[in-house]
Formats: C-alpha cells, structure tokens, sequence
C-alpha cells in the first residue's frame, strides 16, 4: 500500500481530487520548430528564458541563446540562456504544452504541465502535451550540459523555468486583457483559461486575447504564486498519458508504421569488439518473405515483409565472425584486473583531515571488499529505431532519451546536415540508461543506407540483453578505524571501476575521477571526521558501460549502507542507533530515518528466519530511508515488506512520486536479488528472462511510501528508489541468517553459502 502526503512531525496522510487527459505526439525537424516563431499570426507563441550563470552545452561550448518574445528573434540575457518550456494558445483557446523531457514513464508529461498550468492558470485536463524537437540550444538541462532526459533532475530542472514559463504567459494575456478593458492590470487575475475583471464582472478567454497578446513585450521577470495558493502542485493527479497507454493509441518507438516500410532483424557480432568475416545467406534468401540481406561492420541485417520472415531468415544464415582478443575476455580475467587495479593508490575524490593518523589512533579496524556485477537494462519495450535514409533527407523514428545526440548519429552516419535530418520521438518504454545511448540508432541508420525505404531495425530480447550497454562491474575497498565507544574516526573507500562520464561526457571527467561513480559515496549525511575517497579507473577488456538507473549512488549505496552496518555490529550498537549517532549534522536524513523506521516499527525481534534491515541516502537532491523485512528459506530471499520514507523537497504530484519510488522498488529488488551479466569467451552468457530474472507478480513485497512535508526545493525521484533498496534487503538477510553478503546479486551468493 501507499501513504499520502506526510508531515515529519505527526505521519498525518493527506488526499486530494485528482484530473486527467490525454497525451499528443508529433514529428520535428530543427527548421520546422525554427520556423515556429512566425506562428504568432495566428496564435500566440511565447518561449521563455532564466539565466543561471555562464555554461557550455554539452557539445560545443557555445552559449545557448533562447527566444524571448513572439517574433522569433533571439537575444542574449546576461549571456546566457536557459532551455524552454513553450506555451502554444491558439485562437481557439487550445493550450499546447511543448514538453523539454522526454516521457519513459517517470511522469514528465503530467508533472511539468502542472507546474506551467499551474502559473497559467488553466486546468490540467485542458492541455495538449508535445514533444519537445531536437535543440540544444533552448532545451539544454543545465544539470547536465545537454539536452537529455536522465540523472533524475526533470523536476529539479523544470521547477523554477516551468513556473516562470506559466507565469509570463498569464502575465502578458492580463496585460492584453486590461488594455482592451482601458483598466490597470493590477485589477485583473486568470482563472481557468480566462481573464477576469471583478469590478465590472467582464471575462475574456484567452483565446480571444492571443493576437494582442503577441504584440506585447514579454517582461523579463514575473511573479510567482505563494505555494499557500497552489491548486494543482502538491496534489494527487492522474497522469495525462494514462488513457492512450491503456486504450493502445499510444506510440512508442516499437509502434511506427509507415507506408511500404520493411523490417530489419540484427544478428551482431557475439564478442565484443569482433566484427563480421563472411555470411552465407544462402538459406536465408529462401525463405518467403526475405527481401534482402546487409552487412555492416559488426553485424548482418535480415530484411522481412514483417518480423517474422526476417526473423527466420536472421536464424537461416552462417556467419563466420572475427573474433579479435575480446574473444579470450572472461570474468575471471575481468574481475582478476579490477582487484589488481585497487590496490593502487586512486585519484582523490575527497580528502578530509588526516585518514593514516586517525587509523593509527584508532580502538578498532574494519576491512571489508565489496563487488557488484554487470547489469542489463532489459527495459520492456526492446530496442529499436526505424528510419529512411535518402540523398537528400533523412527520418529517424524513435524513442531516445538524447534526441540531439539522435541528430548527431544521423550526421555522422550518413553525411548530411543537420537540417535534413527529422527526429520524430516517441514515448519510451523504459529507459533506465539504455536509451541515452545511441549505438542502435547508429546501426539503424548504417542497415538503412543500404535499403531503399523505410525500415525498421529491432533487436530481439536476446540480441537486446547480449548487447546491451552495461552498468559497470564495481569493485571496492573499504576501511573504518572506530574509537572505543565504536564511532567512526578513520574512513577510507577505494571505488575500482569502468568510467562512464570518460566516455559519455569527457570534459567532465577531471583530474582521474569519475564523478558519478564516487557520488554518494563522496558526500555522505554521516559526521565522518576523517576520510578518503579515491577512484582508480579499469575498463572491462572492450564491454561496453553505461549509465543504469543511477550508476554511482545505486552502487555507492549498498555499499557505503552495508559497511555502516557491519560498523554496528562491531560496535555491539543496533544499526539505526548507529546511524543516529552519525546523523547529527543531517536533519534531513535524520528525519527520513525516524519516519522511515517508526513506521516499520523497528526495534522488536523478527521470528526465526526473518530479519529486517534499514538504510539512509542522500543522493539526486533527495533523503531516503528504506527499511525491508526479509524471509530467507533454504537459501531463499523473498522480500516481504518495504517502507520508505523520502524527503524530496517540494512535490508537484504524489502519485508520481508513490509510482516511482514502488517501480524503483521491484527494480532494486530484481538487481538485488537475481539480476548480474557475465562473459565467457568474450559473449554475454544470458539470453532472456529465462537467465535474466525480473521480480515476478507474486514475488512483489508489500511496499510503503511515506513522503516528508519539506519547503526545500525538489530533488530527484526517478532513481533513488533503486539506489536505496539492496542494502535493506542485505543488512535484513544479515538480520535474518548472521551472513554478510559483501556481493551481489544476493541469490548466488547464499546458494554458493558465501559470507563472512
């Protein structure tokens, strides 16, 4: 079940009515949207800008510049610009949201409308939502030097740009309302999509007021509501996506069909790195329905009439591969090079005081090494990309997390500008990571530079799991040196790994550390006098990494949690008393895990079997706490029960929140429990669900949410909730059995009765 609203002082649950509507979805190019600032005509356009200080987008450096009125015509502010939200009111009073996040299910498309409604004044059910088209320049997320949709900073991007987007557009209609009525604006307000004159009982809509309106200067700052008199932020609402996902109309990526389009199914190179030597597709030919067969560098593409001639036609051919090294590639050898790597000394994430000196003075030392393995994203829509490459233009039809990245593909791929390439995005199904990568769309656009109408390019979950882009294996060392009442005076955390950021964004990797792969574990809640945190650098023998649902804090986490733990039980001290100890300095994680567990009601004995353990982090500007009931039977973990409490700042819509911290739950639970990728020969071993296990129907714990009253601002919410699970789930099996486990996934470790 979940909990409402929460105040950290009394628990009280609180409830609100709720709207809903449905979700739009269009095509774009660059020129089109450019050409968008000659609509005012007919309508009233308005972009919308707030400077946060000088900084490069995420390709060039350049700065971003943004529209600032009706006319098209850009202009700097203090130097720099920020991205947009667009407000769109036609003549007939329609309101069209252009959306700067892409929708994968988190909740963007009902949570940055309410923040623009909100200002608007405008109900929520009034909306059209759209896609926001590739562009760097007015959509570039300041949190994350580009324009992309990940690291969960959509609302904590949106809250202030949104808010003000509403606002400026309600504040010029009034100003265009007063001027028709000859009275001071000051004596006008908006309420539901109309401007209203108390004095004289006059009201207009604001679809009557657009071509004034789009005359008028666009003031650079505005008035925002006192959160006292908010009507739909911080209300329960039902997402405006929901009618078309339930009723089908809804178009991901998998969905397109377009006229006399063909289908493409991939056969990549099994080892990573190898490319493609021979085919004989001989057999392939013949069967009814295969069209043609393409080789590109690493892979062969079967084109069908429909999936399933290319599907058997990719099963009939006899391909010799060239393997290269990474043939030879195993975990042994992968896990071999990550311990060696960290017994270097690593490059400094954090320095604090004197760490040897503070080891020397110590009562106690803590040892402990911590691994965690590959992981596929296995997102349920699987990957794909559908395209039409001609002389002159280009078409990608898909659901991508970076549709400027998207763009770039195109370029690189098939020399054209820019300008002749047309992203048409779709809602995601599922990202987790995967999507802010765009190998597949690269190899779309290679199979359809060879096939002379439009195709589409899938990968079956086989090809999707052995090919997928991994979360890193991780490999740490950590140390605790405690003074005679057990508190922690030294404390030292070696992170071994695969860098992300070095590949995915260069400029930000600086100085030999990986800022995502030390994050948590580099700024904890905890008064730790003394510490070192360094990060020493090893790449996987050519397995390709990348970002999964919050890559450093989820792996940050369970082990920072885990250890905490273990210093407890050194300590002979219960974990949460532990822990408060250390939090003194955090009230915000403090509050989380006085919530957190006075909702578990921790501290009574569990029966024999089961065990019950907790855990706090601070990480994507949010608090969490998580507590979880364990069952462990004969080497079984059935998870029972989670509570979370969670700190988020301000909330725009709790159902949101609720939906994706449950989601992030299963998730975490999935990884924790059953979920790694290993590599023999230089091939993924896993294939499907068969081998990759996700957490069944009957297997969900009933799950708690309990959100804290806060005025901060928001923080993230898309990936804490996987972030924070596998240590309650760990530090419970320790609880429940008295085994340690220092490895995932958990369940083949009991079954291998490892522990310490």
């Amino acid at each position: 079940m979940s909990q409402g609203l929460l105040d950290a002082q009394n628990g009280a649950p609180s409830g609100s009515p709720r709207a809903a509507n449905g979700a739009g979805s269009a095509g774009w190019s660059r020129r089109a949207f450019l050409k968008l600032g000659a609509a005012a005509g007919g309508g009233l356009l308005l972009g919308f800008s707030v400077s946060a200080g000088a900084q490069g987008d995420a390709q060039g450096g350049q700065a971003r510049k943004s529209i600032v009125g009706g006319d098209g015509n850009e202009a700097p502010q203090n130097g720099v610009f920020e991205p947009n939200a667009f407000v769109q009111i036609d003549r007939s009073g329609k309101v069209t949201l252009i959306i700067p996040k892409v929708e994968m299910g988190q909740g963007v498309y009902t949570s940055i409308p309410m923040l623009i409604a909100e200002e608007l004044e405008v109900p929520l059910d009034s909306v059209t939502v759209d896609h926001a088209p590739p562009d760097a320049k007015r959509f570039t997320d300041p949190l994350l030097g580009g324009q992309l949709t990940g690291g969960s900073t959509s609302i904590r991007y949106a809250w202030q740009p949104m808010r003000e987007a509403g606002a400026t557009a309600r504040t010029v209609l009034i100003q265009a309302a007063a001027q028709q009525w000859q009275v001071d604006p000051a004596t006008c307000h908006a309420k539901a999509g109309e401007v209203l004159h108390d004095a004289s009982g006059r009201r207009i809509a604001y679809g009557q007021l657009v071509d004034a309106a789009a005359t008028l200067p666009v003031p650079q700052k505005v008035a925002l509501k006192d959160p006292k008199d908010f009507t739909l932020i911080g209300k329960p609402t039902k997402r405006l996506d929901s009618p078309e996902k339930v009723d089908g109309s809804a178009q991901f990526g998998l969905d397109v069909r377009l006229p006399n389009m063909v289908y493409a199914a991939i056969v990549n190179c099994p080892v990573f790195g190898g490319t493609l030597a021979s085919v004989d597709d001989t057999h392939a030919k013949q069967i009814p329905g295969v069209l043609q067969v393409v080789k590109i560098d690493n892979a062969v593409a079967v084109i069908g009439a429909h999936t399933w001639a290319a599907k058997r036609g990719a099963a009939a051919l006899a391909i010799q591969w060239n393997e290269g090294p990474g043939g030879s590639v195993s975990m042994q050898q992968i896990v071999g090079d990550l311990a060696g790597a960290s017994q270097r000394d690593g490059a400094v994430a954090r320095k604090d005081g004197d760490v040897q000196q503070a080891f020397g003075n110590a009562k106690t030392r803590v040892d402990a090494v911590y691994q965690q393995p590959f992981l596929a994203h296995a997102t349920m829509e699987p990957i794909n990309c559908t395209v039409s490459v001609r002389p002159d233009g280009c078409d990608i039809w898909v659901g991508t997390q970076v549709p400027t990245r998207a763009i770039d593909a195109g370029v690189a791929v098939t020399g054209l500008k820019p300008e002749q390439i047309t992203l048409h995005n779709h809602l995601l199904g599922g990202g987790f990571g995967r999507r802010l990568e765009v190998d597949a769309i690269t190899l779309a656009l290679k199979v359809g530079k060879q096939v002379n109408t439009p195709v589409k390019v899938f990968y079956t979950r086989e090809e999707d799991i052995q090919h997928d882009m991994y979360r890193p294996y991780y490999y740490d060392r950590i140390s605790a040196g405690l003074d005679a009442n057990g508190k922690p005076v030294a404390w030292q955390h070696r992170i071994t790994g695969s860098s992300v950021i070095a590949r995915f964004a260069p400029p930000a990797f600086q100085h030999g550390v990986d800022p995502d792969a030390v994050e948590v574990a580099a700024d904890l809640p905890y008064d730790l006098p003394n510490q070192l945190i360094e990060y020493v650098r090893q790449e996987p023998h050519a397995v390709p990494t990348a970002f999964w649902r919050g890559v450093g804090p989820t792996r940050s986490t369970f082990v920072v949690e885990s250890f905490i733990d273990e210093l407890a039980v050194a300590a002979k001290t219960d974990p949460v008393a532990y822990r408060r100890n250390l939090l003194g300095k955090s009230p915000r994680a403090l509050g989380v895990l006085d919530v957190a567990t006075r909702a578990a009601n921790w501290g009574p004995p569990m029966p024999k079997g089961q065990g019950r353990g907790v855990s706090v982090m601070n990480a994507f500007g949010s608090f969490f706490s998580m507590v979880a009931d364990v069952t462990v039977d004969d080497g079984e973990v059935r998870v029972t029960r989670v509570v979370c409490a969670v700190d988020c700042g301000m909330v725009v819509n709790p159902e949101t929140i609720e939906a994706q911290i449950e989601g992030g739950i299963i998730f975490g639970i999935t990884a924790a429990l059953y979920s790694e990728v290993t590599i023999d020969r230089g091939r993924v071993t896993q294939t499907n669900f068969t081998d990759y296990r996700i957490l069944r129907i009957n297997e969900s714990p009933q799950i708690e949410v309990h959100i804290v009253k806060s005025t901060e601002a928001p923080g993230g919410i898309g990936e804490p909730g996987t972030a924070a699970l596998a240590p309650a789930v760990t530090n419970a099996i320790y609880a429940a059995t008295g085994k340690r486990l220092r490895q995932l996934p958990v369940g083949r470790q009991l079954q291998n009765g490892q522990s310490v």
